[in-house]
């Protein structure tokens, strides 16, 4: 009854998984644009070699006519080797950013990734910083501040100072400075030359101001992330909203030293985190409803108000990460800068212990071999050779009840009307023979968190995105894109998501299958006929899975199938010398 209710949950989880994989491929919205912000980046203006240029909003006529009697705002450039786009001047918002390394798909010609875009854009996406008046009297810069620059245009040997005077005897300046990658540093500064002392408050912050498409896997945190006091935070934008409903739209409130907070995608990161690390700061992640949109924001401010005296001045420091999350980038940043934990910005979930090493592994192994899927068999062969003795000694035990599947049969028959009895005699041969029924199953535990750690490897890291192998893989990364319906594009249809059928899926059901044949029987006929049903299983639901993933899983099942008809054939021709020989037991010569 045991065995019956065992199998019966068996093929109960076998079905909900199959459900689940089914629902998702139906319900889960189509992959978004791998760009932060999917819509095309602006148009170069007409006189790029200008430091400081006119903005080129895309506003609309009632905005032009409302705007008439004041001067267009004006646009610092950005030119580093890794970045293009510009910072608005009028309100300090840097809010049109484009990742030159990186496009949206594979094909030729594909626009970058543009990473922020202005308000007048689909997916407001921006950084700014700025002060509040804390004192109530003191004149303070707001969105419509038109700021002046001095030199640009904004790259990694010209750093930009942005100024602005409020007319009380206050100078407000902006230092803005970039490296050859993804990291800003900018300088808030109050110069009072005033008579009185004054108080001040900068912030800086990154918003949102359209909730952004997620990819929906449960797999993948994205939405607000962070590390304060020295512990990773994550919170979904549904769940931020949800906690923001508790609390006037703060989701989340801390002071903290040093660390980093910001937006997490797949791929991209926008975060803040303070130069001096013992600099005390506090950071609040918010959501507000307006005009029926989602609102979502990350800032950091001084605990309390600057008190800036007259002749001195109050300063904030901080950095902003806006780009794409590399792996040995972000740990340079978090080694070098002293960002705390900067490298979990990358989702590499629960077995973190295990997927970065393995990403380290295949990212050495491409360096050298020079593609990411000629990596990925390399590294599942000295997968292979490092648990070689485990999976060998399992093996053998497999091939040894290989060998007695024909005593195990006449057994069952023998005692077909006595369970207990059939079951003693059983584990007599067991324990004559020196082999574990169960150890035919250790294989695939091994394999389990093996396989779980390379598809977090293949799903969240950048390195792997667009990484190609051979043939039609274009995409590691992405599942195999041909179909098995549509007799690999003979056939102009589109199926739904659930007969997606691609080639390496079958290449990898036809081995689970041959790997299969070459294993034990169950003893029990209901268990075998489940077992049977397997490779089809495996087969429809890693068909939606990482072409990579899939490619390593096939390549694991081949070096398998070697491995053991090497060890059951050694088997079979040690008892035939042991039967020549006389050194049988001689239960099992009979």
């Amino acid at each position: 009854m045991d065995q019956k209710r065992l199998l019966a949950a068996i093929a109960i989880s076998i079905g909900i998984l199959l459900a689940f994989d089914l629902w998702k491929r139906e319900t889960t919205p189509p992959a978004p644009a791998p760009a932060a912000v999917s819509q095309q980046a602006p148009a170069s203006p007409a006189t790029p070699s200008a430091a400081v240029t006119p903005a080129n909003p895309g506003s609309t006529d009632a905005a032009v006519a409302a705007q008439a009697n004041r001067a267009a705002p004006q646009r610092l450039q950005i030119d580093s080797p890794r970045l293009s786009g510009s910072l608005l001047l009028r309100g300090a918002r840097l809010d049109d950013l484009v990742l030159k390394d990186y496009r949206e798909t594979t094909a030729p010609g594909s626009p970058q990734v543009r990473m922020f875009a202005p308000r007048e854009e689909l997916q407001p996406y921006f950084a700014q910083w700025g002060w509040s008046a804390a004192d109530g009297r003191t004149r303070v810069p707001d969105s419509e501040t038109d700021w002046t620059a001095s030199g640009g245009p904004l790259g990694p040997d010209s750093p930009v100072t942005l100024s602005w005077e409020n007319g009380q005897g206050q100078t407000f300046q902006i230092l803005v400075s970039l490296d050859r990658n993804f990291m800003f540093q900018v300088e808030q500064k109050v110069v009072n030359s005033g008579a009185e002392a004054v108080q001040v408050l900068p912030w800086t912050r990154v918003r949102r101001e359209r909730t952004p498409q997620v990819a929906g896997f449960y797999i993948l945190h994205e939405g607000f992330v962070g590390v304060l006091n020295g512990r990773l935070n994550e919170q979904t934008y549904s769940h931020a909203k949800d906690e923001g409903a508790k609390a006037a739209g703060v989701a989340l409130s801390q002071e903290t030293s040093g660390g980093w907070a910001g937006f997490t995608d797949k791929y991209w990161l926008a975060a803040i985190s303070p130069v001096d690390a013992a600099q005390p700061l506090k950071t609040a992640w918010r959501h507000v409803a307006e005009s029926g949109q989602d609102r979502w924001q990350v800032d950091f401010t001084t605990p309390a108000p600057q008190s800036v005296g007259a002749g001195g001045n109050g300063v904030m420091a901080t950095r902003l990460f806006a780009g794409a999350k590399e792996v040995h980038l972000l740990d340079a940043y978090r080694d070098n800068l002293g960002v705390t934990d900067f490298d979990k910005a990358i989702d590499f979930g629960w077995f973190y212990f295990m997927t970065k090493p393995f990403f380290y592994a295949l990212d050495y192994l491409f360096k050298l071999l020079g593609n990411f899927g000629l990596a990925i068999l390399l590294f599942t062969v000295a997968l292979k050779l490092a648990f070689f003795p485990l999976a060998n000694k399992a093996y053998k035990s497999m091939a040894r009840m290989k060998v007695l599947t024909p005593k195990m049969t006449e057994i069952r028959e023998r005692y077909k009307d006595d369970p207990s009895k059939a079951q003693a005699e059983m584990m007599a041969l067991y324990r004559t023979e020196k082999v574990n029924p169960a150890s035919g199953c250790l294989p695939m535990l091994i394999q389990i968190p093996v396989f779980f750690a390379l598809y977090k490897v293949l799903f969240v890291t950048i390195e792997m995105r667009h990484a190609p192998f051979f043939g039609w893989i274009r995409d590691l990364s992405a599942p195999d894109p041909t179909n098995l319906f549509t007799l690999f594009g003979l056939i102009p249809w589109d199926p739904p998501a659930m007969l997606h059928m691609p080639v390496w899926a079958l290449i990898m059901g036809l081995t689970m299958f041959f790997q299969q044949k070459l294993n034990p029987a169950p003893a029990d006929p209901i268990q075998a006929k489940l077992f049977t049903f397997m490779p089809i299983i495996f087969t429809f639901m890693l068909a939606s899975f990482p072409a990579g993933l899939v490619i390593y899983w096939s390549w694991n099942n081949l070096l398998s199938i070697a491995q053991q008809a090497y060890i059951m054939r050694h088997e079979r021709e040690a008892r035939k010398r042991e039967k020549a020989t006389g050194k049988l037991p001689a239960k099992a010569k009979g």
